[in-house]
C-alpha cells in the first residue's frame, strides 16, 4: 500500500485553482456536495504493484489528489486477472471514497470468458471515465522472410499452422486480439500462452515464437530499431512516433483490429451522481493538464479522448459483448 500526499504549497495552490475550475467546468456536481471529499480516498489497484495498471493508478492518483484537494491511498490487491480487487472495490460503500482502476483485462476479458464471476463488470460499478489509451504493435521475429503485413499474411496463408504467435496467457487481450487477426484475414497460428511477458519478448526474438500481438511497451522501439524484432502494424488512432513508418491497421483497411487498450476509473455502484459528475470533472482537468500529456507520452500511453460516465459504461458493455462473440465464434477458452 502506498499513499499520495500533497504539501501546505499544494494546498494553498489548489483552493485557486479549484475556484477556476467550478468556474469553468459548470458541472453539477462541482457546485454541489461540497463536503467531497473531506477524508483519505481510496484507488484500488486490482494487481500487484509494477505493472501497467498499477503505474496508471499511480500516475492518475498523485494528479488527482492535487485536483480534489485530499490524500489518495493505493491500495493493490491483486490477483485472478484483477477480479480479486475488482470485487472488493465492487462491494464497497458507494460514497466515493473507495475507487478502482478499471482495465480490459478485468472489465472485458473476464466477464467476455468467465460466466462465474463474482462481480458484474457493468451493474455492479459506476463507471466514471477513461484515463489512457494504450496502442497494441505486431511484432515479428526478423529471420520470417516478410516486411510487411501483406507479406506477413501471405506467408501465413503459405504456411499453415507453422507460425506460432506468443501472448500473456489464455484469456489475455493479446491472446483475444491475435485471435481477431487471424479471424480477419483468414489465416492460422498456434497459441502458446506465456504467464510471464518478458519471456513471451525473450523468446520472439530468439525465435522460439514468430509473432506476438502485445500493448506497446518502451522497449519495443529499442528492439526494433536494434533489428531484433519487426514491428508490421499498429492499432492506434495514428502512426506511432516511436515506428513512424509502420501504418495503422486503419491504413491496412482493417478498422475493426485497429482497437487500443484503456484503462479506466471507476467507483462501486449506487454512488451519488453528484460525486460521480465531481471526480469526472476533476480526471478531465487532470487529463487537460498539458504536464499529464507529457507525463503519459515518457509513460509511452496515449491521453483518451473525453469519455462521461455514461459513455464509458456503453464502451465496456460494447466491448464485453464484441469479444463474447469472438469467443464463442472461435470456440476460446481461458484456462
Amino acid at each position: 500500500m502506498a499513499s499520495v500526499f500533497l504539501d501546505q504549497v499544494n494546498r494553498r495552490q489548489f483552493i485557486g485553482t479549484t475556484a477556476s475550475l467550478a468556474s469553468a467546468i459548470s458541472l453539477p456536481g462541482y457546485a454541489q456536495d461540497a463536503n467531497f471529499p473531506n477524508k483519505i480516498v481510496t484507488l484500488v489497484v486490482p494487481f500487484p504493484a509494477g505493472g501497467s495498471v498499477d503505474d496508471a493508478g499511480r500516475a492518475i492518483g498523485e494528479r488527482l489528489s492535487k485536483v480534489l484537494g485530499q490524500t489518495i491511498i493505493i491500495d493493490n490487491k491483486g490477483g485472478a486477472g484483477g477480479a480479486i480487487g475488482s470485487t472488493f472495490a465492487a462491494k464497497a460503500k458507494p460514497d466515493g471514497y473507495t475507487l478502482v482502476v478499471t482495465s480490459q483485462s478485468s472489465h472485458v476479458a473476464n466477464p467476455a470468458f468467465l460466466s462465474n464471476l463474482p462481480y458484474d463488470a457493468v451493474k455492479d460499478f459506476s463507471p466514471i471515465t477513461l484515463i489512457e489509451r494504450v496502442p497494441f504493435v505486431l511484432l515479428v521475429n526478423p529471420n520470417l522472410p516478410v516486411k510487411t503485413m501483406v507479406e506477413f499474411v501471405a506467408y501465413a496463408k503459405a504456411n499453415p499452422g507453422r507460425l506460432n504467435y506468443a501472448s500473456s496467457g489464455n484469456g489475455s487481450m493479446p491472446h483475444l486480439n491475435m485471435e481477431l487477426l487471424k479471424s480477419q484475414y483468414g489465416i492460422f497460428m498456434t497459441h502458446i500462452p506465456y504467464r510471464v511477458a518478458g519471456s513471451a519478448l525473450t523468446d520472439l526474438m530468439s525465435g522460439q515464437v514468430q509473432a506476438l500481438f502485445n500493448p506497446v511497451q518502451g522497449s519495443h522501439e529499442a528492439f526494433v530499431k536494434q533489428g531484433r524484432l519487426r514491428a508490421l502494424a499498429i492499432a492506434s488512432p495514428t502512426r506511432l512516433s516511436q515506428f513512424p513508418d509502420t501504418p495503422t491497421f486503419a491504413e491496412l483497411n482493417q478498422s475493426e483490429l485497429n482497437l487500443t487498450s484503456w484503462t479506466g476509473i471507476a467507483a462501486p455502484a449506487g454512488t451519488p451522481d453528484v460525486i460521480i459528475q465531481k471526480l469526472y470533472a476533476a480526471l478531465r482537468a487532470v487529463l487537460e493538464d498539458p504536464a499529464t500529456a507529457n507525463a503519459w507520452r515518457q509513460r509511452g500511453v496515449m491521453l483518451p479522448e473525453a469519455m462521461p460516465p455514461a459513455e464509458y459504461r456503453k464502451e465496456i458493455s460494447d466491448r464485453i459483448a464484441f469479444y463474447k462473440k469472438l469467443i464463442k465464434a472461435k470456440n476460446l477458452s481461458a484456462e
